[in-house]
């Protein structure tokens, strides 16, 4: 039997469910500011692309459980920061140092996270 993220409708719940997480932490961020939705979408799409341009590199690097938190979850969480910063830098928005060490470590705890609650729920079921 497929793995659940080797399915269509699996990796389509796992990029929601990453989707999720860099809302999340867009949101929290976003809530001393006191901003609108623009605000909201401003700071979101950097992380957004980063988070699928992660998803699409891991399927292309043959990681095709991309619920995992070996590998394809480190790429997706790595790509998200990466490109996230990147095109943060280029669309003239902040990438200050505390900014930048935030982000790695809330989105590791989010989207590591969940795959290693997921794993661990899977592997008891066992």
């Amino acid at each position: 039997m497929d793995r659940p993220s080797r399915t269509p409708a699996g990796f389509a719940a796992t990029v929601g469910i990453d989707l999720l997480a860099v809302v999340v932490f867009v949101l929290i961020g976003r809530a001393s500011h006191g901003e609108g939705i623009l605000g909201l979408l401003v700071t979101l799409w950097p992380f957004a692309v980063g988070l699928l341009v992660g998803h699409v590199l891991a399927l292309v690097l043959g990681q095709r459980e991309t619920r995992s938190v070996r590998w394809a979850g480190v790429v997706v969480w790595v790509s998200t920061v990466v490109v996230g910063m990147v095109l943060r830098a280029v669309s003239g928005q902040g990438v200050q140092l505390s900014f930048v060490i935030v982000t790695v470590l809330v989105l590791a705890a989010l989207l590591l996270g969940w795959r290693l609650v997921a794993w661990l729920i899977a592997r008891r079921r066992r």
